[in-house]
């Protein structure tokens, strides 16, 4: 899935993130990490503890005094994250060769299985749902409804066909809030859909800016990302509105204070004001790079300074 998808195709780890780092000598453990895509599980697993936390704060249940909970929500979120991600590259496999950040997947050099990669994925997933089963039922309809966005909307169905493969893709990405939100509370409250929608519309601006910056290789591959059908000028375009839709979320948290109502709004006008101010390069990859590291920025901060707002 994000942030279960986060997570889109890929999402937030050191090859998909499309930063020039070395690589690291492959082993059996790095490979699995690999496999699962950690760098989107830790990710999802920062907004799901979110979600977890504020449930939590404000239905005045201790968090030490519930730390099963905690540990069923985490790890059962993990564990289908995960297994989604594996699920994705044995679908993707074919395409993956094709794409700097992608062809030394595991999948695709050989050193995994494919029958073996998939039967690994649905078993991390049944076992996730196991886990999330001591929670709530809400929290396990909801994280199997984000594995199978994820899969079969996104990565079977729209990744290859349609420009919009961003925006469907964003659906899973957004759940695993609402998955720690519902094992505490099945009653969903507006906190946990205001935290959905900022993950649903942060996450195009984040990989339409990957998009550009990795424009080529999506091309070579076939998949129609917004960048190589409509090009960079439009893209450009889209990533402002899907910024400018978060300006108004931090608004329908009055619950969390003025403080981060300021500190929220402040990160949603530095995105746009990164982005005026990139333009002086006029060099269209030094800005999607730009705009992409702000991007991990702001998600990283949103979503702690929720968590360390309720503690002062």
């Amino acid at each position: 899935m994000s942030n279960t998808r986060a997570v889109i195709d890929g999402g937030i780890d050191n090859n998909d993130q499309g930063l020039d780092n070395k690589v690291p000598k492959s082993t059996a453990w790095k490979d699995f990490l690999s496999l699962i895509k950690i760098g989107i599980v830790n990710s999802n697993l920062i907004t799901t503890f979110t979600g977890l936390w504020l449930a939590l704060h404000f239905s005045s249940k201790g968090f030490f005094s519930n730390l099963d909970l905690v540990f069923y929500t985490l790890i059962g979120s993990g564990l289908i994250i995960a297994g989604s991600c594996a699920l994705n590259n044995y679908i993707d496999r074919d395409i993956d060769p094709l794409m700097e950040r992608t062809k030394r997947r595991p999948t695709v050099t050989g050193k995994a299985n494919p029958t073996k990669v998939a039967a690994m994925s649905f078993l991390l997933i049944i076992a996730g749902t196991l886990f999330l089963m001591m929670t709530t039922m809400t929290a396990v309809v909801i994280g199997l409804i984000g594995v199978f966005s994820y899969i079969v909307p996104y990565t079977i169905w729209s990744k290859r066909r349609y420009v919009s493969n961003t925006v469907i893709g964003s659906f899973s990405g957004a759940v695993p809030p609402l998955i720690g939100w519902a094992a505490v509370d099945a009653n969903l409250d507006v906190i946990a859909w205001v935290l959905f929608l900022i993950m649903f519309f942060w996450q195009p601006p984040h990989f339409y800016a990957l998009a550009m910056r990795r424009v080529e290789e999506y091309r070579s591959a076939g998949v129609p990302m917004l960048p190589v059908i409509k090009g960079f000028k439009t893209t450009k375009r889209h990533i402002y509105i899907w910024i400018a839709a978060l300006l108004p979320l931090p608004f329908f948290l009055p619950e969390l204070g003025m403080p981060f109502l300021v500190l929220a709004t402040l990160l949603n006008i530095g995105w746009i004001a990164t982005g005026i101010y990139a333009r002086k390069f006029k060099d269209d990859i030094k800005w999607a790079t730009l705009m992409f590291v702000y991007s991990l920025q702001y998600l990283t901060i949103m979503f702690v300074a929720m968590v360390i707002i309720t503690l002062l």
